[in-house]
């Protein structure tokens, strides 16, 4: 038994010192991408991201859509491993059918349904459009499109066919496939139409070009894509049955792999490790952990790791720290492994980013996460409360609209695979609701905005900078307190 002398700490627990600004120090100089994946030092990784935030590994936050949103904002997602191994490929198989600008049309309907199915159709997918197909299949004769504009149940009745209120094909304008981004982009716009269709010889719709993601790739221009312009997705595996499971993933296209276990520092993950190297070498990348301490980092950074994932204990819906009595706080397992990470690239001339998976409550934790060395943070309950997360939308007792939310070490979930426990004898995980926040696009600009704005208050202009200048203080009980206003808030209307 060995008892250590540090006290096990949170984000909450530091604030940051402001450093000189510069005149050259602004929020629009900020650079916030980082390296995914290992690389030599002093070189640049195989795989960056532009937003350094991934999703969790979980079946109420990674799904095909809410993925394609993420890499449209920089960022990646982790498509979850808890399902069949077919369902999880064709999820990554979905994501990388798009391209930045074209989307490919899961959701199809026969002209023959009634409205009253298109629209549940629109409402349980949260899309602007559905396509419709001779068959009512992504396979189908393309015929057409309907959106929730084009049709009022107070003027149609639900029981009227789609067919007699969607857009048919002789009133659209198409475009073939092999359009480039740039002539669909000047054809929607000279079309006055929403959404572009790129249709093939036979017939079938390829893609739609949409005029919203115009419009937002003119805000976020760092699209994560690979070098077709299809948006990266990454998945998870398991220690279980990843002798058939990562063949699927990477035939599927999947960028990146991590294996999704609450304890990383596993002989299970360096076999699982050792598979991938001896069967695909350095073509296929993959993350391990979880881990809190400088002996996991080492040891899976030694098997092979692509990166490390930091965290036990620290998740919003996670009790794992309850239960069994391990964990450690966040900042102090990043404030221990991100001098192993330095020590290791010094050694070994390879740097293995570092993930920090958990313990972020408010968005000024994620700067001070970054602050404290971690190349990117992996986030469950911030994703799950948007429009584009899996989990459906309920209303409060209140009258709150909230998402439903869910841990993987729940009974809801059931993963046994990530928690070792053949049949779930105790949870690991809670079930539970956030608070909805409506599209992801809008509140990662925010919470982007805010790390900017931090980072250039303590004189920095990339994440390295930030790390290596970064002055961090542990804060009392009382200055805690006073962290937040100590005035009720005037939530009355402004006086214009």
């Amino acid at each position: 038994m060995r008892i250590l002398s540090e006290t096990s700490r949170t984000f909450g627990e530091y604030l940051l010192l402001p450093n000189l600004t510069t005149e050259d120090c602004t929020p629009e100089r900020v650079d916030l991408s980082t390296p995914l994946v290992r690389h030599p030092v002093g070189q640049q990784s195989p795989i960056r991201i532009a937003t350094p935030m991934v999703s969790a590994i979980m079946g109420a936050v990674s799904s095909p859509r809410l993925a394609i949103a993420l890499a449209q904002v920089g960022g990646l997602s982790f498509l979850h491993q808890n399902q069949p191994i077919d369902e999880q490929a064709a999820m990554v198989a979905t994501v990388k059918r798009h391209k930045a600008g074209f989307r490919h049309s899961d959701v199809n309907i026969k002209p023959s349904a009634t409205l009253h199915e298109a629209d549940l159709l629109i409402k349980e997918t949260g899309l602007d459009v559905v396509v419709v197909t001779d068959d009512g299949t992504p396979s189908g004769r393309f015929l057409g499109l309907i959106t929730s504009r084009d049709y009022n149940f107070h003027r149609h009745q639900p029981s009227d066919s789609v067919e007699s209120r969607m857009l048919p094909i002789a009133d659209l304008i198409t475009a073939p496939q092999g359009t480039s981004l740039e002539q669909a982009n000047s054809l929607l716009w000279d079309s006055r139409q929403d959404v572009l269709p790129i249709v093939d010889t036979a017939g079938q719709l390829t893609a739609l070009v949409q005029r919203r993601d115009y419009e937002l790739h003119e805000q976020f221009r760092n699209e994560s894509v690979d070098a077709d312009k299809r948006f990266r997705v990454g998945a998870g595996v398991n220690t279980r049955d990843f002798k058939e499971r990562i063949p699927a993933l990477v035939d599927a296209g999947a960028d990146v792999l991590c294996l999704d276990s609450s304890d990383g520092f596993s002989v299970w993950q360096h076999r699982v490790i050792a598979f991938v190297r001896e069967r695909y070498g350095d073509s296929v990348r993959i993350g391990a952990g979880n881990v809190v301490d400088a002996r996991g980092f080492r040891y899976l950074a030694e098997a092979g790791a692509d990166f490390v994932k930091v965290g036990i204990g620290g998740g919003s819906i996670c009790i794992t720290r309850d239960q069994k009595g391990i964990g450690r706080g966040q900042a102090t397992a990043l404030a221990e492994i991100v001098p192993a990470r330095d020590a290791y690239a010094e050694k070994t001339g390879m740097y293995v980013p570092v993930c920090s998976d958990g313990g972020i409550i408010h968005d000024s934790h994620m700067a001070i996460a970054l602050a404290f060395g971690a190349d990117f943070l992996m986030l469950g309950r911030y994703f799950a409360r948007f429009d584009e997360s899996p989990a459906p939308k309920v209303r409060g007792a209140g009258g709150q609209v909230l998402k439903e939310y869910w841990g993987e070490g729940s009974s809801r979930a059931r993963n046994a695979a990530r928690y070792g426990q053949g049949d779930m004898v105790f949870e690991e995980g809670v079930d539970g609701y956030v608070n909805y926040s409506g599209a992801l696009a809008d509140t990662v600009k925010v919470s982007l905005a805010k790390i900017r704005s931090t980072m250039t208050s303590c004189g920095s202009i990339s994440l390295r900078q930030f790390h290596q200048t970064a002055i961090l203080e542990p804060v009392s009980q009382q200055t805690f307190v006073q962290n937040s206003e100590e005035v009720d808030r005037n939530d009355r209307p402004t006086v214009v």
